[in-house]
């Protein structure tokens, strides 16, 4: 009987403890909504354009689409996504260039941006995305070298 009675308050306490800490992740993912949809670059080279277009896949995934061109021949392209891998929320980025998607850990949101980070990448290192209203900069950088992008929303 008191193996019961301590079996049922583990539930109790348990079942409540997991849905916290379950809303408490999907959290962190609901902060970075606002950078849903597309954004249009504003900083490009002469004669070329380039985008960033951004939708919720599931509450625990975004997807990205990154692309610059120059009249119509596509120079680069960049698809990304924002997950969950295990308990952490990672930013991956997938380029031809790469033979495997990077990963790199969210080490800080807030009500602005995000920053996503990993060390061990040869560059960029660090990923900061930061928004005021309309206006967005994305900034890779790492060992002492930083390229921002400048997007409006379209």
């Amino acid at each position: 009987m008191k193996s019961t009675c301590l079996l049922f308050l583990l539930f109790c306490i348990t079942v409540p403890l997991y849905g916290q800490a379950e809303r408490a992740v999907d959290g962190d993912i609901n902060k970075l909504k606002w950078i849903e949809g597309t954004w249009v670059r504003t900083n490009n080279k002469a004669g070329q354009s380039g985008e960033e277009k951004w939708a919720i896949e599931t509450p625990r995934e975004l997807l990205g689409y990154g692309f610059t061109m120059k009249g119509t021949d596509t120079l680069f392209v960049e698809r990304m996504r924002i997950l969950f891998r295990g308990d952490r929320l990672c930013y991956v980025a997938d380029v031809p260039e790469n033979q495997k998607p990077v990963y790199f850990e969210l080490t800080e949101i807030t009500a602005t941006g995000f920053i996503c980070e990993n060390p061990a990448h040869d560059f960029p290192k660090k990923i900061t995305y930061e928004h005021k209203g309309e206006l967005l900069k994305a900034t890779i950088s790492g060992d002492g070298k930083a390229i921002d992008y400048f997007f409006r929303r379209k």
